[in-house]
This record gives C-alpha cells, sequence and structure tokens, in this order.
C-alpha cells in the first residue's frame, strides 16, 4: 500500500510538471516538481526512500523524454541518496532546511544534464547556459516549492509514518 502510495505520488508530480506547469512555462522554464518530492522523500525518509522515489522520477523522465535510457534514473537515484544524509536533521516543520537541500539538487541535477546534453558536444557556453535555463528554473521551482511543500512533505511523511507502524 505504502509502495502504491508514493507510485501515485510521483506519477502525479509528472502529470503535472509535464502537463499542467508547460501551460505555464516562462521562456520555455518549467518547475522540476520529480526534484522536489524526490529530495522530500530522501531527507523525510532516509536513503532508501529517497533511491527509490528518485528511480521512479528518473525513468519515468527517460522513458517519455529522455535521449538516454537510465540517465535521469541514475541521476534522480543518487540526488534521492544525497537528500537521504539529511533525514537525521529533518524537521517537518522547517522549511528553510528543504529549500537549500531543493535548490542544491536542481542545480546538481542541471549540471549533470548539461555535462551529458551540452558538454561532451563541444558546446562550451555554460555562463549562458547558467543565465538562461539553470537559474531561471532553479528560481521557478523554489517559487513553487513554496506552495506545493506542504502538501508533498505531508504524503511523503504519511507513507512513512504508516510503513514504520507495520515494521
Amino acid at each position: 500500500m505504502r509502495r502504491l502510495a508514493e507510485i501515485f505520488g510521483v506519477f502525479i508530480c509528472f502529470l503535472l510538471q509535464s502537463t499542467f506547469f508547460q501551460a505555464f512555462s516562462f521562456a520555455g522554464v518549467v518547475p522540476n516538481l520529480l526534484i522536489i518530492i524526490t529530495s522530500v522523500a530522501g531527507f523525510a525518509g532516509g536513503k532508501k526512500d529517497g533511491m527509490i522515489t528518485g528511480f521512479l522520477c528518473g525513468i519515468l523522465i527517460d522513458i517519455f523524454f529522455g535521449r538516454i535510457l537510465g540517465l535521469n534514473a541514475l541521476l534522480y537515484l543518487y540526488i534521492g541518496y544525497l537528500n537521504g544524509f539529511g533525514n537525521r536533521v529533518f524537521y517537518p516543520e522547517d522549511v528553510k532546511f528543504p529549500m537549500i537541500f531543493i535548490t542544491l539538487s536542481d542545480l546538481l541535477c542541471l549540471f549533470i544534464q548539461y555535462v551529458f546534453g551540452f558538454l561532451l558536444k563541444a558546446r562550451l557556453d555554460l555562463p549562458f547556459y547558467f543565465l538562461n535555463i539553470m537559474l531561471p528554473e532553479m528560481i521557478y521551482t523554489i517559487v513553487v516549492t513554496i506552495i506545493v511543500y506542504r502538501p508533498i512533505q505531508l504524503l511523503v511523511t504519511n507513507v512513512i509514518s504508516v510503513r514504520k507502524a507495520r515494521e
């Protein structure tokens, strides 16, 4: 049941990111809801939950939009794992901590996508990519995080608390 709720949450965030927020894109930039749910699962549930959620998010991106199957799955898996280190200092009432982790996760994700999507093709204009793609997406993701953080955090912590009660 817990895994079904987790899969449902990931699927809803994926649908929102790929449909609803596409209508509200600014200069082709949409917020990354999948980074938000992966980060929240990581620091609310630990490394394992972050990795599972990250893998689900990444494989959805790879299947529907990716050029290389498995790249985003691996990237999001690692982001979930790294956010899992914040589990020991996570307090659901604190909003600053998740904002910092989500921003750093989005920056890491965008930088690695730059490396594999542009840098390896000899497109070396990192300042242009940073100012026109990375920075606007990070800002947009943070603004959306302020709005959707509580519902996602409640979903993730309730799913985790149900699992811990059964164990």
